[in-house]
């Protein structure tokens, strides 16, 4: 026997009293100086208990005295506070509230969700457990009984949907229905690979996750690693602090393996602008403020991105706090990184053992190979002195696109990325030159790294020119560190002009020919490195010559939009007046090892590498190594953040105008907020440890808060993105001050808060609600009955592919693209032409997780029920009741495919198979009578034709259409798309 020891003043400060001043007198009299009112602040003790001109605005214990009191109840339309022209007023409960503040002495506190929660005392009562004690209590205050348990239908459809979004089978109901053990189904659910599916959904609103960039362009981008990431995570029930961790600084955990670099994907879910003409770092800005904003609606359930512009109008977050925040962010690189599932990771490590296993032999069978590899090294160590050329930032000529020195001579290229381009380089020598050297480099901003910034991180250099005071001059001879051989172009960057364009050795980019290009793509797993070639001119240039160079670039595809590019990313151009130049072979890692006093292993075996494939005896093993690389699997991209060897300095922003930087400020944390470890490294990953740190007062309350929310419709804070002091103070304090500390202590274990919730009486009730109910608990937040909700917009999709039988259960993997209107993806609906390959086998009845998304062109389905589009965080969707829903079930054709598919099955498993494969209980006599009456009166009136239409093929006849039919009518159910 439980019974709920909770000692409440009469009036809490931060419960109570702060939410009435915040949303009715913060706005005049809060931290913006310019809109405050006779300079009284009320948003702070000092200054609500301060003398004005001889009054205060509260003194303890004094009505009287008080003049905020005075103002509030005077009926001079002068005085009166809210000024009228707010259309703000205080109710009377509200000015109770007041009143009894200020008799009972006026004790200010804290907001409310600036205190670290705090588990309140509990005792027993009528065995109930602490989740049920605290709803009971506030029950018997509203004078609400609870209801009923739910049958055991209606609690398993309800604890399927929750935990999976998939409904039960009839033979998981009739299990459950024969043995009750409603823990079995709990865990039975939890256990399942689609418990992850369902709860990523929840958090990837929250992480903006998108299929495409977003902007005009809104270019496809291939991030479901992250999404992978995400499910797996749930399904292994990894800590969420650890889960918080790996996403904000995953790139910084040491051996955090690729995992832990994925998941920084979080933070690069913002949009990117790659439009003609934009300014890069203005969107790269742009997209940090996106994610301090994920981070204050996901993680801390705060509104920081007020503070963006100014200090936080309400919440005690100073514009400088929000740029100190900001800077443990800003030090990061926008990398695209390579990445392998699971079974790729298993095939490149047998690849890669297999090649050290050939080395290895060849090492024993060639005793003095150490002895033959020093001479190597001493003829490979001598090299030409080069000079980099300095040409203005200004004076490049781009083609739209924006070229950023990186403080090494080099260039890396940004923003828009034009299909065909001439780079335009000018510069002064002051000594003979005999060669130009172009180095591609390796850049984390860069497709897979880099050196270029096609799909594959490769480029195509079409051809290097070169003017010398205004005379285009001669090549005698070109050599690179690379020459692949002649290759057609890949059909993916076609221009359209039926010319055949190829790529092959450096000599291609000195032939004069536009067809012809030097490739560096050197394959998967290779592809991605640095790149030389060095050109030899037939006349040396005199000193002082004016220099113009080209980099020729026409081996793009027709369309941007697509991605169709094939440029180069990070270059370096450099002059030497050496003779007989040539293009170092070393790559530079490799050079280094070379260079280096002591070496380590890996460099031990990356020169073993090098050297190896210059000894003519080793022909058939370099042959075979060859064939070893060419299995390589490819990969594919992630967005993620990598940190930088130099730090990025931060500096506030004047009204959030990146063109306005004002003083620069170091990374730190609201002082209103627990504070960092006084020994911590100000690194992101400290900030990542510091957000889930037992005495952060919202991170635990914020995620319990949405898991609630998913649940029963509503948060314990209705707010849930907002827990200062504008949101709104929760239904039952102390239960989410429980759940907090009880989630926390219990290792952050989110499967442990499901157990606890689904498990409560609370959880179990009846959604039938009785008159008094309605009317003293219209919405529920008394939690007086058990949860009626319209379900997601993809469970909506997923609830009809389950009762059809066509669902696709596998799990993770690429977006796919299921049935959609083609006019969607071309102008003039779409700003330029977009990719939407309409899936033909089972990858086309994959859950609506997988649908790849479009920010720019939402998936009709699935935005029609209210799902976001990735634009920015969201953490609480809407929800909406229109007729174009019904008209989307009813004719969409996936719908339609499914009510094929479960017309298919009626035929063989009848009416009430049919009926309870969408809403899981038996229809009554009179709905299976109904059913039964409108099946034969379709059979009858129904012609070939229509039979044809419904049923979807040829020579259908009057009872497949007819059942179609009633499976439209099943599917169309309100009972089959509700919780209840």
């Amino acid at each position: 026997m439980l019974l709920l020891l909770l000692v409440l003043q009469d009036v809490d400060f931060g419960y109570d009293v702060r939410p009435i001043l915040s949303d009715n007198c913060f706005t005049c009299h809060g931290a913006d100086e310019k809109r405050r009112g006779g300079d009284l602040r009320l948003d702070q003790k000092e200054g609500a208990f301060a003398e004005h001109d001889g009054r205060r605005a509260v003194v303890p214990g004094s009505l009287a005295k008080s003049e905020m009191w005075r103002r509030l109840t005077t009926s001079d339309p002068k005085d009166r506070m809210p000024p009228a022209k707010t259309g703000k007023s205080l109710s009377p409960k509200q000015l109770d509230i007041l009143r009894r503040w200020i008799e009972s002495g006026a004790k200010w506190g804290e907001h409310w969700g600036f205190v670290p929660p705090v588990s309140p005392k509990i005792a027993g009562r009528d065995g109930l457990d602490p989740l049920d004690l605290f709803v009971r209590e506030r029950l018997d205050k509203e004078g609400l009984a609870p209801s009923p348990e739910a049958d055991r239908v209606t609690l398993l459809r309800r604890l399927s949907l929750d935990l999976t979004g998939l409904p039960p089978t009839p033979a998981d109901v009739d299990a459950f229905v024969a043995d009750g053990d409603y823990g079995k189904q709990v865990e039975r659910l939890l256990a399942s690979p689609h418990y992850g599916e369902r709860w990523a959904r929840h958090w990837l609103d929250a992480a903006r996750y998108a299929d495409s960039d977003g902007y005009e362009k809104d270019k496809a981008r291939e991030v479901w690693f992250y999404r992978d990431w995400v499910i797996n995570a749930f399904n292994r029930d990894l800590p969420y602090d650890r889960f918080v961790i790996e996403q904000v600084a995953g790139d910084q955990i040491p051996d955090g393996g690729q995992d832990a670099i994925v998941a920084t994907g979080f933070l690069r879910n913002s949009m990117i602008n790659e439009e003609g003409g934009v300014d890069p770092e203005q969107f790269r800005m742009e997209a940090m403020f996106d994610r301090m904003d994920a981070l204050g609606r996901a993680v801390l359930g705060l509104t920081i991105q007020c503070a963006q512009c100014h200090t936080h109008k309400y919440d005690p977050i100073q514009h400088e706090d929000y740029y100190r925040l900001f800077a443990f962010l800003n030090d990061a690189h926008e990398a695209a990184v390579t990445v392998y599932t699971p079974e790729q990771q298993m095939k490149r490590a047998e690849l890669l053992r297999k090649i050290r296993d050939v080395e290895a032999g060849l090492r024993e069978r060639t005793p003095d190979w150490r002895e033959k590899r020093l001479a190597w090294e001493a003829a490979m160590k001598a090299t030409p002195s080069w000079t980099a050329l300095q040409p203005e930032v200004d004076d490049i000529s781009t083609g739209g696109q924006k070229y950023v020195p990186m403080g090494d001579d080099s260039f890396l290229a940004a923003g828009y990325a034009p299909t065909k381009h001439k780079v335009k380089l000018t510069a002064f020598v002051e000594d003979v030159v005999r060669a130009f050297r172009l180095e591609l480099l390796n850049d984390p901003n860069l497709p897979h790294g880099g050196p270029g910034r096609s799909l594959e991180g490769t480029g195509a250099l079409t051809e290097f020119e070169v003017e010398a005071d205004g005379v285009k001059v001669k090549f005698a001879s070109a050599t690179s560190d690379l020459d692949l051989p002649e290759a057609p172009l890949k059909d993916y960057y076609s221009d359209k002009s039926n010319k055949k364009r190829v790529t092959g050795p450096v000599a291609f980019a000195i032939d004069g020919k536009d067809e012809t290009a030097w490739g560096i793509d050197a394959g998967p797993g290779r592809r991605n490195a640095p790149r030389v070639a060095v050109f030899v001119l037939e006349k040396p240039l005199e000193p002082g010559a004016r220099l113009v160079v080209y980099l020729k670039q026409n081996h793009g595809g027709w369309n941007s939009d697509d991605n169709q590019n094939c440029n180069l990313g990070r270059m370096r151009v450099s002059t030497t007046s050496a003779e007989n130049a040539v293009a170092d072979p070393l790559p530079p890692a490799v050079r280094a090892a070379l260079d280096a006093p002591e070496r380590s292993p890996a460099q031990d075996a990356a020169l073993f590498s090098a050297w190896r494939v210059t000894v003519p005896e080793w022909k058939d093993a370099n042959a075979e190594i060859e064939a070893l690389w060419a299995t390589h699997p490819e990969g594919t991209s992630q967005l993620a953040l990598r940190s930088r060897d130099t730090a990025r300095m931060t500096r506030l922003l004047d009204r959030g105008d990146f063109l306005k930087p004002m003083r620069a400020v170091e990374p730190g944390v609201p002082g209103f907020l627990h504070p960092l470890p006084k020994d911590a490294p100000r690194t992101r990953l400290s900030f990542a440890k510091w957000l889930v740190a037992r005495e952060s007062p919202t991170t635990a309350r914020a995620f319990v808060n949405r898991v609630w929310q998913a649940y029963f419709g509503t948060g314990l804070v209705a707010t849930s993105e907002d827990f200062g002091s504008q949101g709104l103070v929760p239904s039952h304090p102390a239960l989410l001050d429980w759940l907090s500390v009880r989630f926390m202590d219990g290792g952050w274990k989110v499967k442990d808060l499901h157990r606890i919730i689904v498990m409560s009486k609370t959880y179990r009730q009846s959604s039938v609600a009785a008159a008094d109910q309605l009317s003293k608990d219209p919405a529920n937040r008394w939690l007086s009955r058990g949860p009626r909700l319209r379900v997601e917009g993809e469970i909506v999709r997923d609830i009809a592919l389950a009762a059809s039988g066509l669902l696709n259960p596998k799990v993770g993997g690429p977006s796919v693209f299921p049935p959609a209107p083609g006019f969607l993806f071309q102008p003039p609906v779409s700003y330029g032409p977009k990719v939407w390959r309409e899936e033909k086998g089972e990858q086309r009845y994959r859950r609506a997780l997988y649908t790849f998304r479009y920010r720019s062109v939402p998936y009709p389905a699935l935005e029609v029920f209210d799902t976001p589009n990735g634009d920015a965080s969201c953490v609480r969707r809407s929800r909406s009741n229109t007729p174009l829903q019904a008209l989307t079930t009813l004719n969409e054709p996936l719908f339609l495919e499914c009510a094929r598919a479960l017309g298919a099955q009626g035929m063989n498993i009848g009416v009430e198979g049919a009926f309870r494969l969408c809403v899981g209980r038996r229809p009554t006599p009179d709905e299976a009578k109904t059913l039964g009456d409108f099946l034969r009166r379709q059979t009858e009136r129904m012609t070939p034709e229509r039979a044809k239409e419904l049923a979807g093929v040829e020579g259908a006849t009057p009872e497949q259409g007819a059942w179609t039919a009633l499976a439209r009518v099943l599917l169309n159910l309100d009972e089959t798309i509700t919780k209840e």
